[in-house]
């Protein structure tokens, strides 16, 4: 082998040695660059948007002991106490039914569900003929307990029945921190006669009823 050879196969080892490098060096920073970026130990992880961080239930205030809350598909939602109701026009009304503890037969004073319901101002669709009559009305108690009513039973434009938010029961007012009672005068048993009343939800059936389409 010449000199003129030796030196050649040197040069070219050398060139390969060179290549090595910088292939392993551009590699690494390669695998360093996407780390950072997609590597959730590299990276902070992106924040949520303020409104993502809370659902609307999440939002809403507790409702504190003797508090009702009028919500749902309404456009002004509030609370409302024993203390606000006694300030209201009273209505009276004397009725029989049969609980789980016999027959009943008493004497309530309060405010008409209607008259509370309707300052919330539900949203009933104008479009729909008679839009109210696919409302409805779920009155949560003391417990989780839940009973349902359709607005034409509480709206007087339908019905005659005079359903009341309680505030006493013959004459013996309601503590405040129990709130009131529905009282459902039509009914013949004590199942919709919900106590330590807290929520009123209103709303209409169509989600459900067309969602089943």
């Amino acid at each position: 082998m010449t000199q003129d050879e030796d030196r050649r196969i040197r040069a070219g080892r050398a060139a390969r040695r060179a290549a090595h490098v910088c292939a392993a060096a551009a590699t690494a920073l390669l695998i360093t660059s996407c780390g950072t970026a997609d590597d959730p130990k590299g990276a902070a992880a992106p924040s949520a948007p303020a409104s993502a961080s809370a659902s609307p239930k999440a939002s809403l205030a507790p409702i504190k002991p003797g508090e009702v809350r009028i919500a749902g598909e309404v456009d002004k939602p509030y609370t409302i106490t024993l203390a606000d109701l006694r300030k209201l026009p009273q209505a009276e009304a004397s009725v029989e039914f049969i609980s789980a503890k016999g027959d009943q037969k008493h004497t309530y004073q309060g405010v008409l569900l209607h008259e509370v319901l309707k300052a919330a101002q539900p949203r009933f669709d104008p479009s729909k003929k008679n839009g109210q009559l696919r409302g409805v009305v779920a009155a949560t108690g003391g417990g989780d307990y839940r009973a349902v009513f359709a607005w034409a039973e509480i709206d007087p434009g339908f019905a005659k029945s005079q359903i009341l938010l309680a505030v006493s029961e013959d004459g013996t007012a309601f503590e405040d921190s129990a709130g009131p009672r529905l009282v459902v005068p039509q009914d013949t048993r004590g199942g919709r006669y919900v106590s330590e009343l807290n929520q009123l939800w209103v709303g209409t059936v169509d989600p459900v009823v067309d969602g089943a389409r």
